[in-house]
């Protein structure tokens, strides 16, 4: 692990000596790819230069205990290596958790679909709390929002919205919502206070680039028609909204929030290439393709990721078991508690992959 970081400084190095070379930073292209490397290994040098004067500081305590006889100073020495010797512990930790190998598509946009499940208006009305926690947590995050399609119900809530997250790592932090979450709440049409569950479905795509997916235009069919909805921005009098079909594939792709065709078809578009991405990087590893299948599910109540339960204001993730009694600040928008873990579960696993090799 040593000489794996010692080369990645070495890297760091490099690249910071090229970033200031006049030539490279006339060539605006090479300047961002290699900016861009040069701010990857930006964290892990310093934990690397964290690790090494925490053994510095160790080895130091070691040579005075080794020569020193007065007792004060030993007791010193003594106190000053134990921490030494902890912060070199918990950095060796976090760097072999920082070595391991980075989902490419962390650093990627993200496209979130949300379709409700099973339980009719309940359901949509959860689809929305859904749309809405997301967007909050966009929000804390500095990152944006775009809606790309969304099909409303006249009482609030969501059939299905398509939308874009854009920002620096989205899909790192986004890409664990995919699957069923189940919603356990009294409806305010319930007039006996009975507790119903519901269900919605949500599938997080990271944005495909061009180099990516490659679309041949005698590949796809796009037809226009009228946006609909239960009012408001969604709906215009115009046939300004896209569907467009890729006829190999069969997936179909649609967006009506904008006014203009034209941007309507380049967010259609944008979504198309994202599914496409999918569909092929899952084809390539047909077991991502089926764990991906069974997480996401048909929208049954009983193939769940997560569950909201309102009157005792808890939400649990059932994959990693972990339960927080802030449902109002989570669906605010509040999820990194959740998030982080789930991270850390992820790392942890490989790490443990790893070790077992």
């Amino acid at each position: 692990m040593l000489e794996k970081l010692k080369k990645m400084k070495e890297r760091y190095e490099e690249l910071g000596r090229r970033l200031s070379d006049p030539a490279v930073i006339c060539d605006q292209n090479l300047f961002r790819e290699l900016a861009k490397e040069h701010s990857q290994l930006e964290g892990i040098v310093a934990a690397y230069d964290a690790y090494a004067a925490a053994l510095a500081s160790a080895d130091d305590c070691r040579a005075l205990l080794a020569g020193e006889s007065d007792a004060e100073l030993r007791e010193l020495a003594h106190e000053e290596l134990r921490d030494a010797e902890s912060r070199a512990g918990a950095l060796e930790e976090e760097l072999k958790i920082m070595l391991l190998p980075k989902d490419k598509n962390d650093d990627r946009n993200v496209i979130i679909e949300i379709r409700a499940g099973i339980g009719g208006d309940e359901a949509a009305l959860f689809g929305a709390t859904l749309f809405r926690m997301y967007s909050r947590y966009a929000e804390r995050h500095g990152f944006r929002l775009e809606i790309i399609d969304m099909n409303d119900t006249e009482i609030g809530g969501i059939k299905e919205a398509v939308f874009q997250i854009n920002g620096k790592s989205a899909y790192s932090r986004m890409k664990f919502e995919s699957g069923v979450h189940r919603v356990q709440r009294v409806p305010e049409t319930e007039s006996q206070g009975r507790i119903h569950t519901s269900a919605a479905t949500v599938a997080v795509l990271p944005e495909a680039e061009d180099v990516d997916v490659t679309i041949d235009p005698n590949d796809i069919r796009v037809d226009t028609y009228r946006s609909s909805g239960a009012g408001g921005q969604h709906v215009n009098k115009t046939s300004s909204a896209i569907r467009i079909t890729h006829l190999p594939t069969g997936i179909v792709v649609q967006s009506q929030d904008e006014r203009s065709q034209i941007q309507n078809r380049e967010k259609a578009m944008r979504v198309l290439k994202s599914r496409l991405y999918e569909l092929y990087s899952t084809q390539a590893h047909d077991a991502e393709a089926e764990a991906r299948r069974q997480m996401v599910g048909s929208g049954d109540r009983s193939a769940k990721i997560r569950t909201y339960n309102f009157p005792q204001s808890r939400v649990t993730d059932h994959r990693i078991g972990l339960t927080l009694y802030k449902l109002e600040a989570f669906i605010d928008g509040d999820m990194d508690e959740m998030i982080d873990a789930l991270i850390l579960d992820e790392r942890m696993k490989l790490l443990h992959g790893e070790d077992g090799q």
